[in-house]
């Protein structure tokens, strides 16, 4: 423990008017949390005051990042502050370095009052790239509306922060540091800690790592290829599917936390991790995986390169639930899904007669099914899948039960995917991203297109495109009523859903790292025949497509003669 208390000083500062959370947390281009004055301190300022003071005076807080540039600062700066503003404890992964599926864990596990993760997802990092600050709460996980409301609104009037300047610390050292600090009776207590084994732990409760060990080590051996991207999630990888469960140590790549990911964007899609599906096209693995920088995403690939969306990814899994123990023993409560994802989960609802929930996107909407038992198992189109074991969405889980599913049922992935596209039929889905486009431009062609689609008139009208017909059942603009609180979430999507229940749906995203905004057009159709299920996603989605940028006319409005991405 120091000798002489340390200081604790206020700091005059002036407020910024852009620092309102979304879905994700605060997400910025790093230069901005960098070389702006007091642009990181007014955030944490105010994330640190929207937690009542009776309730902040010596709790538990607990903080991690994807190793991204900037973390090591921004995580002595948070520490500094939270010793000033009566944080008693804060418990840290080592070297800053937490996923955010463990930060969840851990906070439920020794009863935080609710943690800080630095990242901005499978955005790029290193200077030039983008830095993200995410406040969860108690539950272990993402702060709901009303939060971030508050910490917006404390954001616009700040006028001073409070920090311990000379307060430092040792990421490197796992174990107890203590600090008195001038006027406080108690010392303020940093824990450094494995960044793996509460996680692990709980893994171990979950799985029956013996069947999945079997799998990647017995005679009929599973070759594995999992790619870490250069994010945090690499010394999980190693410590939990190669030394825990047995695969082989060259199983897994890109396994260093880098500043930067390696200059690459750790986005676990088909058109950033082009380096696996390469070594999956090539026959020699039998599954593979990628994960994004705070390893919440994931990707599952088959041999040969066999793409699994992230829909069917998520469908496929709620039907076979039953092979992991964990299910067994608590039973399956409930689905949930946000709005836009693929519907193929709701045929698996109702085959199961399990209640099903359509929710907007963002994970925060599933804490309160969760915490209230309506639901047990929930997804999203954008790779995210999770369930109630903790309150995020969990990439190495998601990976832990596709190897359950391939020990419990001896299929590859393809066989696995194919017998359910057999049995329920094939939803055929794809997202169209127009990204970085001008925020005004974006805000108004959503705006005139609600007023198309929201006419009296529309919901009679008949799509022909060559020879498909498509008549309007459902226009709106999605509204979510949650069934736990009451609480309206308004504005979250146009919706057209068609007679044979085919849907276009328009999302505007503003989560990227200050870089404008995002449309999202999502397409869907459903096939029973199984004849018809080979077809490729883009042929079959072509005519609604079509419609969907005749309706927009985002080309001709935004500038753009394509989507940046298309998964």
């Amino acid at each position: 423990m120091e000798t002489n208390p340390i200081p604790v000083l206020t700091v005059q500062t002036s407020p910024f008017d852009d620092q309102r959370p979304g879905t994700n947390g605060l997400r910025k281009k790093t230069a901005v949390f960098e070389g702006k004055k007091n642009y990181l301190q007014n955030y944490v300022q105010s994330v640190l005051s929207s937690i009542d003071l009776r309730d902040r005076q010596g709790c538990t807080m607990v903080v991690g990042g994807d190793g991204r540039y900037f973390t090591r600062t921004a995580t002595e700066v948070i520490v500094q502050m939270a010793a000033a503003n009566g944080i008693g404890r804060l418990v840290i992964g080592h070297n800053g370095l937490l996923s955010t599926p463990a930060v969840s864990c851990i906070i439920r596990k020794i009863k935080a009052i609710g943690g800080l993760i630095l990242t901005a997802s499978h955005c790029p990092g290193g200077p030039t790239g983008d830095f993200g600050i995410k406040f969860n709460i108690a539950n272990g996980g993402p702060c709901p509306d009303t939060v971030m409301d508050k910490i917006y609104q404390v954001s616009r009037t700040l006028e001073e922060f409070t920090i311990c300047p000379d307060l430092r610390i040792d990421l490197s050292r796992v174990g107890r540091q203590d600090f008195d600090l001038e006027n406080k009776f108690k010392p303020f207590r940093v824990e450094i800690v494995d960044s793996v084994d509460v996680y692990l732990n709980l893994l171990r409760g979950i799985f029956d790592f013996n069947a999945i060990k079997g799998l990647l080590t017995g005679p009929e051996q599973l070759k594995i290829r999992i790619d870490a991207m250069n994010g945090v999630m690499g010394p999980y990888v190693r410590r939990i599917l190669c030394d825990e469960l047995g695969a082989p140590a060259n199983s897994a790549v890109n396994c260093v936390p880098l500043e930067d990911f390696g200059g690459q964007h750790p986005n676990p899609n088909p058109s950033y991790a082009v380096s696996l599906v390469e070594s999956l096209k090539g026959g020699e693995f039998g599954f593979g995986a990628a994960f994004d920088s705070d390893g919440d995403r994931y990707m599952i690939l088959g041999q040969n390169g066999f793409f699994v969306s992230p829909s069917d990814s998520l469908a496929v899994m709620s039907a076979n639930l039953s092979c992991i123990p964990y299910f067994r023993q608590t039973g399956v409560r409930g689905f949930a899904r946000s709005m836009p994802t693929s519907t193929a989960i709701d045929r698996v609802a109702k085959a199961m007669k399990v209640a099903l929930y359509e929710t907007p996107t963002g994970w925060r909407f599933f804490g309160n099914l969760m915490d209230s038992g309506r639901c047990s198992f929930c997804g999203e189109e954008s790779f995210g899948t999770g369930s109630d074991h903790i309150r995020e969405k969990d990439g190495l889980w998601s990976v832990l039960v596709w190897l359950s599913i391939m020990a419990s049922r001896k299929q590859s992935v393809e066989e696995i995917v194919r017998d359910h596209w057999a049995k329920l039929g094939r939803n055929f889905f794809c997202r169209f991203d127009y990204d970085a486009l001008d925020p005004r431009a974006a805000f108004y062609l959503m705006k005139d297109l609600e007023a198309v689609i929201t006419e009296k008139a529309f919901p009679s009208q008949k799509f022909a495109v060559g020879n498909n017909v498509y008549s309007v059942e459902k226009a709106d603009n999605f509204e979510y009523i949650d069934p736990v609180d009451g609480t309206v979430a308004r504005n979250q999507g146009l919706r057209i859903i068609f007679s044979d229940s085919s849907r276009i749906i328009f999302r505007l995203s503003g989560a990227g790292g200050g870089m404008g905004a995002t449309i999202r057009i999502y397409a869907e159709t459903f096939e029973r025949d199984p004849e018809r299920h080979n077809r490729e996603t883009q042929v079959v989605l072509g005519p609604l497509i079509a419609i969907a940028l005749k309706l927009s006319n985002i080309h001709d409005r935004t500038g753009r003669r394509g989507p940046t991405v298309i998964t």
